[in-house]
């Protein structure tokens, strides 16, 4: 009997209602199971990182939660946000104003710790050919992985751009993000610290999507390295393994519409989903796919405890 039969059938064996480790239950140990073996049957792993990822390791954008909810308080508490991410669209009445805001953000994302979903995942990944995409800002990518392993497809907290933008360039945003911390008085940077662009004078803006956004040399770049590992090994017909982590409907065509197509049209491509909402089947692919709903970081911590523990029996 094959390795993944061996795993079916002892999914088929167990009771699906029990609970073990926190709030992993039976069926999603055995789901797990089969991602666990998918990982080690895999050439290649291609991630599609999306916010969900991110709300798992405790840095939720979209809710007042953890780290976020601490570093931005005083924020909140004047403005009435009802989300990080409320004050990047707050119509403030001063540009030292949203700056004072938007510093402080970068700055705590900044000094934020990589998320222990983000360590697990390269704990489970060590080894194998892996790239990375996301549709996160906020840092926590960089923080687990190499930099050429990335391609941060809606830009990142950690560059600003000219506004305009008038040149083909990114900079540092957290110098000046801190610089900007310090020197904030009554929840306003003053004129002087505002980061202004050094070609024309127009004042930066934090390097993300809207609708002047700079796809600039390095965004290439870094599309152009994710090109070439699908190339290398999608193309080339080795076993590749699609892994979708909290990605969400906001930006299907970044992630979702491109890893279906690719299972779809591959007969070596694998692909699986986890996410804490119940996952959308992308209908017909080549292989079936591995749907796992529950908490992402439970999922995967339980997943790297498994590889683990697997390890040391042999």
């Amino acid at each position: 009997m094959s390795t993944m039969m061996r795993i079916i059938s002892q999914i088929n064996a167990v009771n699906m209602g029990e609970q073990v480790h926190g709030t992993v239950t039976e069926e999603m140990r055995g789901q797990i199971a089969l991602m666990l073996t998918q990982i080690e049957l895999a050439d290649a792993v291609v991630v599609g990182c999306g916010s969900g990822m991110s709300s798992a390791a405790g840095y939720d954008h979209y809710h007042w939660s953890g780290t976020l909810a601490d570093a931005l308080a005083l924020f909140r508490e004047r403005y009435g946000f009802g989300s990080p991410f409320d004050g990047f669209y707050h119509c403030f009445s001063t540009p030292g104003e949203q700056w004072a805001y938007t510093a402080a953000y970068i700055c705590a994302m900044a000094d934020a710790p990589a998320g222990a979903p983000y360590l697990d995942l390269r704990a489970l990944l060590s080894g194998k050919p892996t790239f990375i995409l996301t549709t996160n800002v906020d840092m926590q990518c960089a923080k687990a992985f190499d930099e050429d392993e990335i391609c941060a497809f809606q830009g990142d907290f950690a560059y600003l751009q000219c506004a305009q933008p008038c040149h083909d360039a990114r900079y540092d945003a957290v110098q000046a993000a801190r610089a900007m911390v310090a020197g904030t008085r009554d929840f306003a940077v003053p004129d002087v610290l505002i980061p202004r662009c050094p070609e024309c004078g127009w004042r930066m803006t934090p390097w993300m999507r809207d609708d002047a956004f700079l796809e600039e040399a390095q965004w290439h770049a870094a599309r152009a390295r994710y090109e070439a590992f699908l190339r290398r090994h999608v193309l080339g017909g080795a076993r590749v393994l699609l892994l979708e982590l909290g990605v969400g409907d906001m930006t299907p065509s970044v992630i979702k519409f491109p890893f279906w197509q690719m299972a779809a049209k591959n007969k070596n491509v694998h692909h699986i989903t986890v996410n804490r909402r119940e996952a959308r089947s992308p209908g017909k692919l080549a292989n079936p796919g591995l749907y796992i709903s529950g908490g992402i970081a439970e999922i995967l911590a339980e997943a790297r405890r498994m590889k683990e523990e697997h390890h040391e029996r042999i």
